[in-house]
This record gives structure tokens, C-alpha cells and sequence, in this order.
């Protein structure tokens, strides 16, 4: 396993323990949705609304050409819609004059109906043009979110992703993108052609009828307070659907990962009860947000059509006093239509963009997040002395804490001479993997330094220091692929012989071609299909190929059984040969043949020997190597 592998290796996800098995699991966003009424469920409200709302407009800067295009096409074919309903209404005052009079002029009529038709093909044309160009300005945007996203995953320290969850990161690198996403492709063009549908409407409605326009206007009041009412209602039951949602997400993500402890423990019944208990609260408010958001359709349409009667009653009346013609009776009440249709779409377009700015701010988070120090250059005397480094290791009064108020390390000092085996031993949180992490600069020291054949670590490009280590964990973690891609994975353009050879050094070339597909065994999920030994043979492998000049093996034997172990020990023994190892065990028998075994306790080291030393000095190597193979003095059992 190569050192570019410690990240994901150290970051596996942890037992559930059967006192979490029925604890709630954690909020998680649900998914978006939309009532009926056409309000989107209302989201977490931005911090900053403002200043969010200029720097995600920042990136839209180097697409501002096609932005204004799309406004432009955008204005285009609102404008040739409105214009429609107008038109259309002198063809019916001509086929009206006509019938009452003694002639139809179906020409007229005709040329009107072409010229209607024309127009619709044009503003179809511009929609076209509006949608085609404002995907690609959305779709270039999100590239280059996700971009910065993921070279900005690639510089941030290992204590960012201590701090969070998997799916915190994958969230803002998913959910709230993909929520910027649709708002710039659906709702920057819904705003504009709101705008000018609503001002282009009014302005038809004056040019036909002042008096019919106030009779319209008089039931703007009426929308407001109706949406202005139900959306608070709703809001409310959403907000609850929201975390309900979350909560039955989180407890069937916990069983379904956790499904042995739970039937190992007999939760099942138990488990059922909670997803009942937490089901039936999410179908109750649930209920109650579509019930509520599902009134506002009716109660708009019920006000438009108090505000059609009305027109049409005033209009008829207009009309036969000739003050009016019947086309524009009709066309006035297309424009009534179109006039309400963008007051509906702000409060949902409004709703949507306090989600998109909450959901900007937690990705512009992530991207404001303290950087790893800058790397040294790449052609620095430090770094060329490095390639030719054998692999001398020494901690030199190193001083290190994960908070400043807690100093884990204060001090500390140790060599390891190169092509010698140091195991380091103690107790849960004495330091241990601390010091190889610090090795590998996956934390940076508060003080002292550590060097390689006397080259300071901080003076080497981190790439090319973790190049010369290989490292076998715990937790084999392996990806989806063919056994082949895994191995492989240790030295990017390795041949087929390289891989085979690697394979053959770890002892793991026997089990791999009994396999039906060999070296082309596609791996499940988590591996499950190879034994946890085998899976930690082909980490072996993977080592080997990478040939590193420094080893680190952390726990490697600690999860296979007596028989495996002897068959990994063998192949880590082969891979330790000739180079600086460092073995961090808990098994005191898998290190009794290191050259120097250091003893670690809250971040000191408090004995330092052989293994026949250590334990001739009768102190807490002793207690610990009797704690173990003797029962006694279980305080001092290493977990």
C-alpha cells in the first residue's frame, strides 16, 4: 500500500457499537421536491445572502458574453409571446364583425392566424437558444466549482477531514452544487422572463383598457395575502418534513451499515419500532406540508376566477357599448392569465435562491478552509539531496499537539538507522501512528524537525517525500477493480510482470490464481469476496511494487488469525528486508525480533530497547508483555 493511500485508510468509517445501533442517526438533507402549489420546500437561509450572492455572481464573470445572450434571447421570446394574445384578438373582432355582418374575411383572418403562428415559432426559437446557452454557462460553472472543490480537497490538512464526516464533504461536493447547479440553469431564466412577462402583461392590459387593468390590479392584494399565508404554513410543516427526513435517512443508513451488530444483538424488532416511530412522524407532517402547499392552487385559481368574471362581465359591458372590441375582451383576459403566473413563480423563485445561497456558503466554506503550507520548490538543493536519500530517520525535540492547549509531544527525539526495523508499542493514544503521521507530514510539527539522511522532511515537495514510503494498515483498503488495478496501484505504469512479481514477493500469487478470474477478479464492495488475509496480502503486494525506501506497517496482522498472520509476517518480513521500517503493534509477539523496540506513553517515549531488554529492565514493556500473554494487570492491557 503506498503512502498516497493513508488518507482513506486512516479515514475508514468505525464500528457501530451496539449502543449506537439504535441511537437517531444524523440530520442529512432530504430531497428537494415541490408541492403542488409549486413552492419548493423551503431550505436552510443563507447567512450572508449578499455577500454570497456576489461571489457565486464572481464566477459567473469569465460567462458574462453568454449570460447576456441568454437574457437577451430570453427577453426576445417573452416579448414574441406576449405579443400573441393581442394578435389573436383582432382575428376574433374580424371573424365577430364578420358573423354579425354579412361577409367573413377568412383572408384577414388567415394572414393574422400566419402571422401568430410565425411569431410563436420565433419565441420558440429564442427558448431554444435561452435553454441551449444557459446549460452551457451552468454546466462550465459547476466544472469549475467542482475544480476548485477537488484541488482544494487535495491541499487541505488531515485535521479537516478528522473533523467531518464522509458525507459532510460529499454533500457540499454533490447536494449543494448540483443545488447551484439547477438554480443557474431553471431559475436565473425564470427571473427574467417573471420580469418581463409581469411588466410586459401590465403594459398590454393599459394599451387595451385602463378600466379592465385596475379591475385586474384589485386582485394583486388577494395573491399576496393568500400565498403570504399558506407559505408560512407550509413552511413550517417542511421544515419538520426536513428533519424527520433526516433522521429516518440516518437510522436506515445505520442499520443497513451496521446490520450485523444489529441482528448479531437481536435489535431487529427494536430497530423496526424506531423506523416505525420516526416513519410515522415524517408521513404526519408530510401530510400536512402537501395538504397545505396543495391549497394554494385551488385558492389561486379561485381568484383568478372571481378576477375573469368580473373582467368579463365588465368587458361584455364594454363591448356592447362598442367602447371595446370582443377580441380585446379576450386578449385582456390572456394577459390577466399571464399576469398572475409570475406572482406565483417569485415566492417559489425567492425560496429557491435562499436554498442556492446556503447551499453556495457551505461550498465557499470548504474552499476557505486553511490550506496546508506551501510546498518547497521541486528543484531545491533539499529536494534533489532527498532523491538520493537511503533512509536515515531522526526526530530531532519534535513538539506536537492536535489543539494548542493539549501538547500530545513535547521533546521528542529517536533515530531509526536506515535498513533497521523500530517497533513502536503502547497503549490507545500514547502517540504512535501520531509519529508516523508527522513522518509523512500528514501534520505539521509545532516544533523541532525530522529529517531524512539529515534532510528536513518540510524542505521536500510532500509528493515526492511520500513517494518513498510504503505503508500496510490495519483496515486494507482496497477500491473497486480488478485485483490486478489494486496492485497496480502501488507505481503508476507498472507492467503486467512488475505486478505478477510484487504478487509473488507477498505470497499472495497462489491464492490469486486459484481464483476463477486470477488477476482479473473484479473485487465487491469493501472486498468482501477475499478473505480479510488476502486482502491484506494484496496491500503487501502493492507495497512491494511501490519498492519504498521507508516502511511503515501499522497494525498490520492485527485483524487476521494466528494461521494468516504467519503467512503475512513472512511476507512482511521479505518486504522489510533492507529498508527502514516502522511497525506499530499491539500483538507484543509480532515485534520481538525488531532491532529497537520504543514504548510510548502520552506521547513520551519511556523505554527504549530490545525486546530480551526491555523486558530484563522489568518495567512498562514488562507490564504490558505480561498483561498480555500472563492475564495480569489488566489496567495495563493495551487495547
Amino acid at each position: 500500500m503506498s503512502a498516497a493511500e493513508t488518507r482513506r485508510g486512516e479515514r475508514a468509517a468505525p464500528d457501530i457499537k451496539p449502543a449506537q445501533v439504535l441511537g437517531r442517526g444524523p440530520g442529512g438533507r432530504g430531497p428537494g421536491g415541490h408541492g403542488p402549489g409549486g413552492f419548493g420546500m423551503p431550505g436552510e437561509k443563507a447567512k450572508d445572502f449578499k455577500g454570497t450572492m456576489r461571489r457565486l455572481v464572481s464566477y459567473l464573470r469569465p460567462h458574462r458574453g453568454a449570460i447576456l445572450f441568454v437574457l437577451f434571447m430570453a427577453v426576445l421570446s417573452t416579448v414574441f409571446s406576449i405579443a400573441g394574445p393581442k394578435i389573436l384578438g383582432r382575428a376574433i373582432t374580424l371573424l365577430f364583425e364578420g358573423v354579425i355582418g354579412s361577409a367573413v374575411d377568412f383572408g384577414g383572418i388567415g394572414r393574422i392566424l400566419a402571422l401568430l403562428l410565425g411569431l410563436y415559432l420565433v419565441s420558440a426559437g429564442f427558448t431554444y437558444l435561452t435553454q441551449y446557452s444557459i446549460a452551457g454557462v451552468s454546466q462550465k460553472t459547476v466544472y469549475s466549482f467542482r475544480k476548485a472543490i477537488d484541488e482544494k480537497l487535495a491541499r487541505l490538512p488531515l485535521r479537516y477531514f478528522d473533523g467531518r464526516t464522509h458525507g459532510e464533504i460529499l454533500s457540499r461536493v454533490t447536494n449543494d452544487v448540483d443545488t447551484i447547479a439547477n438554480t443557474l440553469q431553471q431559475s436565473l431564466v425564470q427571473i427574467i422572463t417573471s420580469a418581463v412577462t409581469l411588466v410586459g402583461s401590465v403594459v398590454m392590459m393599459l394599451t387595451i383598457s385602463w378600466k379592465l387593468t385596475l379591475v385586474a390590479m384589485a386582485t394583486l392584494p388577494f395573491y399576496v395575502l393568500a400565498t403570504t399565508a399558506i407559505a408560512k404554513r407550509s413552511q413550517k410543516y417542511y421544515k419538520s418534513q426536513q428533519k424527520f427526513l433526516g433522521e429516518l435517512n440516518g437510522h436506515v443508513e445505520e442499520m443497513y451499515s451496521g446490520h450485523q451488530v444489529v441482528k448479531a444483538f437481536g435489535y431487529e424488532k427494536r430497530s423496526v419500532a424506531r423506523f416505525e416511530e420516526v416513519n410515522d412522524r415524517l408521513f404526519d407532517v408530510a401530510w400536512k406540508a402537501q395538504f397545505v402547499s396543495g391549497i394554494i392552487m385551488p385558492t389561486m385559481n379561485f381568484i383568478n376566477n372571481v378576477g375573469y368574471v368580473l373582467i368579463a362581465a365588465i368587458g361584455g359591458v364594454m363591448a356592447a357599448a362598442r367602447t371595446i372590441n370582443l377580441g380585446d375582451v379576450q386578449a385582456f383576459i390572456q394577459y390577466a392569465k399571464q399576469f398572475t403566473q409570475p406572482i406565483i413563480q417569485t415566492a417559489n423563485i425567492a425560496n429557491i435562491l435562499q436554498s442556492t445561497m446556503a447551499a453556495s456558503e457551505r461550498v465557499f466554506e470548504l474552499l476557505d478552509e486553511e490550506e496546508e503550507s506551501p510546498d518547497a520548490p521541486a528543484d531545491s538543493p533539499a529536494a534533489i539531496a532527498f532523491a538520493s536519500a537511503a533512509g536515515d530517520v531522526s526526530f530531532e525535540s519534535i513538539s506536537f499537539g492536535y489543539s494548542d492547549d493539549k501538547p500530545l509531544m513535547d521533546g521528542l527525539s529517536l533515530e531509526a538507522p536506515r535498513g533497521e526495523a523500530v517497533a513502536i508499542v503502547g497503549p490507545t493514544g500514547a502517540g504512535k501512528t501520531t509519529l508516523v503521521n508527522l513522518l509523512m507530514r500528514f501534520y505539521e510539527l509545532k516544533g523541532g524537525r525530522i529529517a531524512v539522511d539529515g534532510v528536513d522532511v518540510r524542505d521536500v515537495p510532500r509528493g515526492r517525500l511520500r513517494r518513498a514510503f510504503g505503508m500496510v494498515l490495519q483496515d486494507a483498503w482496497l477500491f473497486g477493480g480488478t485485483i490486478r488495478d489494486n496492485i497496480a496501484y502501488g507505481r503508476e505504469g507498472a507492467t503486467e510482470d512488475e505486478i505478477v512479481a510484487a504478487a509473488v514477493a507477498a505470497h499472495a500469487d497462489h491464492f490469486i490464481r486459484v481464483l476463477p478470474d486470477g488477476y482479473d477478479t473484479v473485487l465487491t464492495e469493501d472486498a468482501t469476496n477475499l478473505s480479510q488475509g488476502q486482502r491484506q496480502l494484496l496491500t503487501i503486494a502493492r507495497a512491494f511494487l511501490a519498492d519504498p525506501r521507508i516502511l511503515i506497517l501499522d497494525e498490520a496482522t492485527s485483524s487476521v488469525d494466528t494461521r494468516t498472520e504467519l503467512v503475512v509476517r513472512k511476507a512482511m518480513e521479505r518486504l522489510m528486508k533492507g529498508r527502514t521500517s516502522f511497525v506499530i503493534a499491539h500483538r507484543l509477539s509480532t515485534i520481538r525480533d525488531a532491532h529497537t523496540i520504543l514504548v510510548m506513553n502520552e506521547g513520551r517515549i519511556v523505554e527504549k530497547g530490545s525486546h530480551t531488554e526491555l523486558l530484563a529492565a522489568d518495567g512498562f514493556y514488562a507490564d504490558l508483555y505480561r498483561s498480555q500473554f500472563l492475564g495480569i494487570d489488566d489496567e495495563a492491557e493495551p487495547a
